[in-house]
C-alpha cells in the first residue's frame, strides 16, 4: 500500500468518510451490481447536469452580461449564473472521477482544488439565491424605498459578501482534502486527521474525527441550507400574502412560480444534506448504504445548477418569442424605475411586484 499515513487507517469502524475511504474485504454480486449501478447512474446525472448547467448559464452570462444594461436585477442573475456555471464546469472532474470507477487521476491539488471550488460554488449559489429572495421581498413590501436605494453597486456587494462568507465555509475542504492509493487505485476523500499530531491511538483518532465532521457538516447544514431555505419560505409567503392581499397579479402563475422555487431547492438539496448528516453517525449505519445514498444525493445536489435559469428566467412572464427578448423581459426594470414615487404608489407596488416576480 502506496500514499497512507501512520494515522490513517482503512477500517470502517475507524475512517469511515464522505467519499469512499473504505475498502470492503469482500463483497457479494448483488453489491458489485449495485454499486455498478449508482455509480452509472451518477455519471449520467453528472453529465446530464454539466451540459445543461454550462450551456444554460453560459446563456445567461452572454446576455446579462453583454447583451443587456446593467442592473440591480442584471447583478443578480449575473452573478448566480457565474456560480452555476463554474459548479457545473467543475463537475468534468467528478465525472472523470466516477467514470475511472473512483480512480483519481488529477492528483492531490487538483483534489483539494476540485473539493473546495464545489463547496465554494455551492453555496455561493445558495447564498445569491437567498439574497435574490430578499430582495424581492423587499421590493414588494417597500416600493418606494427599493426604488430610491436599490443600486447595482449595493448588488455587486452583496454578491461580493455571499462569495466571500461561501469561501470561509470552503476552506475546510481545501485544509482536509487528501489523496490515498491502495491497489492502484487513488482515492480522493476527506482525511479529518491531516494537521494532527503523527502518532495517534484509536480512541485519539476517532474523537478528532468526530469532532471536526460534525463542525463542518452541521456548520454547512445550518448555514447553507436550513437558514437560506427559512429565508426563502418567509420571503416568499410575504410575497404571496401580498399577491392575494392586494390582487397584484390576477394569475396563479406568480404562485406556481414561487412554489416551484421553494420546492426545487428543498428537493435537490434535502438528500444531500441528509445523507451528510447521517456521514456523522455512520457507525449506526449500513457503510455500503451510504456509499450508494453519498453520490446519489450529490448528483441530486447538483441539478440545481441547471435548474436555476430555469425557474429564474425562462418562466418569467410576459416572454416574447426570441430568446433575447426573454432576458431582457425578465432583466428589464426600466417599467418600474422610470416612475417616480409621486405617482400613484399602490400602481407603482404592482408593477414593482411584476418585475420582482418575473426573475
Amino acid at each position: 500500500m502506496s500514499g497512507t499515513s501512520e494515522n490513517t487507517t482503512l477500517e470502517y469502524d475507524t475512517d469511515y468518510d464522505n467519499d469512499y475511504n473504505t475498502i470492503p474485504t469482500t463483497k457479494t454480486p448483488n453489491e458489485f451490481q449495485n454499486e455498478d449501478a449508482t455509480r452509472i447512474l451518477t455519471v449520467v446525472v453528472y453529465s446530464f447536469t454539466f451540459v445543461l448547467g454550462t450551456f444554460g448559464n453560459g446563456l445567461v452570462i452572454w446576455v446579462a452580461g453583454f447583451k443587456m444594461k446593467r442592473s440591480v436585477n442584471t447583478v443578480w442573475f449575473l452573478s448566480l449564473a457565474i456560480t452555476d456555471f463554474f459548479f457545473s464546469l467543475f463537475l468534468f472532474f467528478n465525472i472523470v472521477y466516477a467514470a475511472n470507477d473512483y480512480n483519481w487521476i488529477f492528483g492531490k491539488s487538483m483534489c483539494k482544488i476540485n473539493s473546495s471550488f464545489y463547496i465554494l460554488n455551492m453555496l455561493s449559489s445558495v447564498f445569491i439565491l437567498t439574497i435574490i429572495s430578499i430582495d424581492r421581498c423587499i421590493s414588494v413590501m417597500f416600493p418606494v424605498w427599493s426604488q430610491n436605494h436599490r443600486k447595482p453597486k449595493t448588488a455587486y456587494f452583496a454578491c461580493a459578501g455571499a462569495v466571500m462568507l461561501a469561501f470561509l465555509l470552503s476552506l475546510p475542504s481545501a485544509i482536509f482534502r487528501d489523496t490515498l492509493t491502495y491497489n492502484e487505485k487513488t482515492m480522493c476523500y476527506t482525511n479529518y486527521l491531516l494537521l494532527s499530531k503523527t502518532k495517534l491511538n484509536h480512541t485519539e483518532a476517532k474523537q478528532i474525527r468526530s469532532t471536526r465532521q460534525q463542525a463542518v457538516t452541521f456548520i454547512i447544514f445550518l448555514l447553507g441550507f436550513l437558514i437560506p431555505l427559512m429565508i426563502m419560505m418567509i420571503c416568499y409567503t410575504i410575497i404571496a400574502f401580498k399577491i392575494s392581499k392586494n390582487r397584484l397579479s390576477q394569475s396563479k402563475k406568480p404562485f406556481i412560480v414561487i412554489i416551484a422555487i421553494v420546492l426545487t431547492f428543498f428537493l435537490c438539496w434535502v438528500p444531500y444534506h441528509c445523507v451528510s448528516i447521517l456521514e456523522v453517525w455512520y457507525y449506526h449505519f449500513s457503510v455500503r448504504d451510504l456509499k450508494m445514498g453519498v453520490p446519489i444525493s450529490k448528483a441530486i445536489a447538483t441539478a440545481n445548477s441547471f435548474m436555476n435559469p430555469i425557474l429564474y428566467v425562462f418562466m418569467g412572464q410576459n416572454v416574447k418569442k426570441t430568446l433575447l427578448s426573454r432576458f431582457e423581459n425578465v432583466f428589464s426594470e426600466d417599467t418600474a424605475q422610470s416612475r417616480t414615487s409621486s405617482q400613484r404608489v399602490s400602481k407603482f407596488s404592482s408593477n414593482t411586484y411584476r418585475e420582482t416576480i418575473k426573475l
